[in-house]
């Protein structure tokens, strides 16, 4: 099978985001738009001459074709294996713990997380390093550049191999293994819980659903909560991967995954939710009449790891994006460990995990995740949480009743306004920035205004700076308001803005958050000016 050197022009708008490079499908599949972006990738890593890389994808539309360009690709280019999930199915989790496990000089992943796919949808492309983890912002810059000046790129010219054939295969001199997505997984995950415990909570009678939002996860799911830990058929639904996830959008949120949320909030409710996205990295989880935000359930994680056999020693620390509710920092002072504040994007913990500073990492946008690989892990947040609930013998009501009880509640939420005109979102940051040195000491929906800035990053471990990372504004009370533009979507921009308010008083404990974050919010419309600026007035998501 012939080596071919095709040539090429620079596209405008390869520039990889926090999660890699994310376009509509229709625009991934334009000629050359796939190969000039996977050619960039190699040249941006020095080649991969000699070296293993691990591919898969959630199996979204075009998943398939994708890997079977970059498989060619991968042998024009020199790759000596490539390890590829059977059906070219692996979560982002799967992914780094193959990369870690089997030494491999990285990989790459095919997804869009939580954004919809299909041809008319959303479609996406990142590398991974030898750590598991996303690209450190010197490699994606280094990819980017090379974007803008490619001329040629390298395809191995032959026929389609067999993707869901298990065992070696070759193209060209190039070893292509094809392995079970879900073995390698499980059999980590089985080191860190204590999955006895947990077969006898089910075994006693406990009941949960687990919506797999017909996306990655459904194949992890089926095969260890319902076959190693014994929870009953039926447990997992929507658990087969679709090119368009059945429709939806596979977000774990409670607008998304509205189905799960009338389940457990109905008569017949089992004793525990969860719901995992796209790529199987991010997760929700509900009790029994009990939506868990997801910055508290980091804290809660946190506070209660060490009821897992991994975990029991103790955790080094603890770090958590900085729009990411303050609960996990009441935890990890009452713990006597640290507490880091990164910007949003799994990448900046990877460093502090690495040099083994952290042990346990979360977002609010439902990724939490620890030092076992060095991506978010959806199954593993559920796993966890099972296991503690195993320990406690407690549903999930009651365990969140005795945080709130013991540092107190963090009143949190995410107001997400999409598809903004870009040039008008950055126009309102741009507005706000240049106030914040004027706001404190100022009034603002009755609200004093304590501190205001833009927040930037010193890497404790290399020494980086990353500024630009979003507005914070604290109120005199226990009150903030973040706002920032998203880097996920693919059109337009998203606007966040998120709200917390911390309370401490027993009697306010149980207080609908609309009501508790009402001050805040009316601060932040007030402070940000949106709807003048943007011309919306409510938004399209919260959460």
């Amino acid at each position: 099978m012939p080596m071919q050197t095709v040539r090429t022009n620079a596209i405008d708008g390869q520039k990889p985001g926090t999660s890699g490079l994310r376009k509509k499908t229709a625009v991934f599949k334009r000629p050359h738009y796939l190969e000039n972006f996977v050619q960039s990738i190699f040249d941006g890593i020095d080649g991969v001459q000699g070296k293993t890389l691990v591919v898969g994808g959630d199996g979204r539309y075009f998943n398939d074709c994708a890997i079977q360009v970059i498989l060619r690709m991968a042998s024009a280019n020199g790759a000596a294996k490539c390890i590829v999930g059977q059906g070219g199915i692996l979560s982002t989790p799967a992914v780094s713990n193959l990369i870690r496990q089997r030494r491999a000089d990285g990989g790459l992943i095919l997804s869009a997380s939580h954004n919809p796919g299909g041809p008319n949808a959303d479609f996406g492309l990142k590398y991974n390093g030898p750590n598991g983890g996303p690209a450190t912002e010197t490699v994606t810059d280094r990819i980017y550049a090379r974007t803008q000046e490619i001329r040629s790129y390298k395809i191995t010219a032959g026929t389609e191999i067999d993707l869901n054939q298990l065992g070696v295969t070759k193209i060209d001199r190039m070893k292509v293994e094809i392995v079970d997505p879900v073995s390698d997984y499980m059999a980590l995950m089985e080191t860190i819980f204590d999955f006895d415990k947990i077969r006898e909570l089910f075994a006693g009678g406990f009941t949960m659903r687990f919506d797999a939002m017909h996306a990655v996860t459904g194949p992890y799911a089926h095969a260890i909560l319902e076959g190693a830990l014994g929870a009953t058929n039926g447990t997992v639904v929507n658990g087969t991967p679709s090119p368009d996830f059945g429709g939806g959008h596979p977000d774990p949120n409670p607008i998304w995954a509205k189905a799960l949320m009338d389940k457990m909030y109905g008569g017949d409710a089992p004793d525990f939710g969860a719901a995992s996205d796209g790529d199987g990295d991010r997760n929700m989880i509900v009790g029994r009449g009990m939506y868990v935000t997801p910055s508290d359930s980091l804290a809660v994680l946190t506070a209660n790891a060490h009821l897992a056999p991994r975990y029991k020693d103790g955790l080094a620390g603890v770090a958590r994006s900085m729009p990411t509710s303050r609960a996990v920092d009441r935890v990890a002072d009452s713990l006597g460990i640290a507490c880091f504040e990164t910007p949003t994007g799994w990448k900046f913990f990877g460093n502090l995990l690495d040099a083994g500073k952290v042990t346990l990492c979360g977002e609010e946008s439902a990724g939490t995740g620890s030092d076992h690989v060095r991506e978010k892990d959806g199954l593993w947040a559920v796993l966890l949480w099972l296991n503690i609930l195993a320990e406690t013998g407690q549903p999930v009501a009651k365990v969140m009743s005795d945080f709130w009880a013991k540092y107190g509640r963090c009143y949190y939420s995410r107001l997400d306004y999409e598809a903004v005109d870009s040039d008008k979102a950055s126009a309102m940051i741009e507005a706000l920035r240049v106030r914040l040195p004027l706001l404190a000491g100022t009034q603002a929906g009755g609200l004093t205004v304590e501190a205001a800035d833009e927040f930037a990053y010193d890497d404790p471990v290399d020494g980086s700076r990353s500024s630009g990372q979003g507005i914070r504004i604290t109120f005199a009370g226990g009150g903030r308001a973040v706002f920032r533009l998203s880097g996920t979507g693919t059109e337009g921009a998203t606007i966040r803005i998120y709200l917390e308010q911390l309370e401490t008083k027993a009697d306010k404990l149980d207080m609908k958050p609309e009501y508790a974050l009402a001050d805040v919010r009316s601060a932040a419309m007030l402070l940000s000016d949106l709807t003048a600026s943007t011309g919306r007035v409510d938004p399209d998501v919260v959460t």
